[in-house]
């Protein structure tokens, strides 16, 4: 029996005009089947719903993809489509135009004649923009976590340790702990470094008095999570705390005040003007958050061009920072999910400023 999120793509393909949606992304795909393999393409219709995949996936898919026709493709994948297309009487197909690049694309409309190719303007990843309940529970795990991670990292910390042996310690606890990887490389950035936003960990060694920069995530049954906290090690300076409480009090009423109903560009503003009213604006280049889910970055986003309206069941990140090159850089960063009268938020870790001896 076809799922809820095929019966919305069915939906879409009214809308948009088209006989069939051809589904290479591979978030995509494992959103609409349940398939973790790494290859084949979903082929959906108003009556029809297909996994075409390998042969290393003859078993692995009847499991996974209930509900779907598991089509086995030979040498040439888009012939085979091309002859599934052919006996469901498709003669418009939507393409995720975002996933291919204009080689493939010529290659598939090559294969796929006289099927006419149609843009389907994400509609895909506009659905997992709202997530289900089942998403925001996984999610919820991954936060949780993140979360024992961070608190197991604050012991690791000290002078004389380097970022890159911060970030594997970070990364092995995740996995001991059940992550099947990392959402993202980890970053980690200390002293000046810490004014990179995404300073990836580097040989450097921390020392006394310098700030800590901390930005990673679980990768946890297919979903992400995404927190960063900021601490200093040694003995902190009044500028490292006059820095660090002006993005924790623009964080803090970000989390007080995002709501429903708020556009993307309302809610980048909550931490923004704060920022930018003690006279740091300049020194937070990046949007405010971004959306979690299969990807590390997906829909919504809060920034300043944005004028998605959020919706209960979408999940952001809240990420303000200000980054002063050659002193240091602090970021605060939580996952929450927006709820029908504010937002829940998913990541617990402290956030007043840990000193680390």
């Amino acid at each position: 029996m076809p799922n809820e999120r095929v019966s919305r793509a069915r939906a879409a393909l009214g809308e948009l005009g088209g006989d069939a949606i051809l589904v290479t992304n591979a978030f995509n795909r494992r959103y609409l089947t349940g398939f973790t393999g790494s290859a084949g393409v979903v082929l959906i219709s108003a009556e029809h719903a297909a996994l075409v995949t390998d042969f290393r996936y003859r078993e692995q898919a009847p499991q996974q993809a209930k509900g779907f026709e598991i089509a086995e493709h030979g040498p040439g994948l888009y012939g085979d489509v091309a002859a599934l297309l052919a006996k469901w009487g498709v003669a418009k197909l939507l393409i995720e135009e975002n996933d291919l690049n204009h080689a493939t694309f010529l290659s598939i409309q090559e294969k796929l004649k006289p099927i006419e190719l149609v843009l389907s303007n994400g509609i895909i990843e506009k659905q997992r923009v709202v997530k289900d309940e089942a998403e925001i529970a996984v999610i919820q795990e991954a936060a949780d976590l993140a979360d024992r991670a961070f608190g197991h990292i604050l012991g690791y910390i000290k002078p004389g340790v380097t970022e890159e042996s911060v970030a594997l310690e970070l990364e092995f606890f995740m996995r001991k702990e059940g992550a099947s990887g990392t959402s993202f490389e980890t970053i980690v950035a200390s002293g000046e470094r810490s004014s990179l936003p995404h300073g990836k960990a580097s040989d450097k060694i921390i020392g006394s008095g310098e700030f800590v920069t901390l930005d990673f995530g679980a990768y946890y049954k297919g979903y992400c999570s995404d927190i960063t906290r900021t601490v200093v090690v040694g003995q902190p300076t009044d500028r490292h705390r006059e820095i660090y409480a002006i993005v924790l009090e623009a964080q803090l009423h970000a989390l007080a005040n995002l709501r429903p109903g708020m556009t993307g560009h309302e809610g980048d503003a909550l931490t923004r003007d704060i920022i930018t009213r003690y006279g740091y604006g300049e020194y937070f280049g990046h949007s405010t958050g971004h959306g979690i889910g299969l990807e590390v970055h997906e829909g919504p986003r809060l920034a300043r061009n944005s004028d998605t309206i959020l919706t209960p069941g979408m999940i952001v990140t809240v990420e303000p920072g200000i980054y002063l090159p050659g002193f240091g850089g602090v970021r605060i960063e939580d996952d929450v999910v927006v709820t029908d009268d504010g937002i829940k938020i998913l990541t617990r870790s402290p956030k007043e400023l840990i000193v680390l001896d």
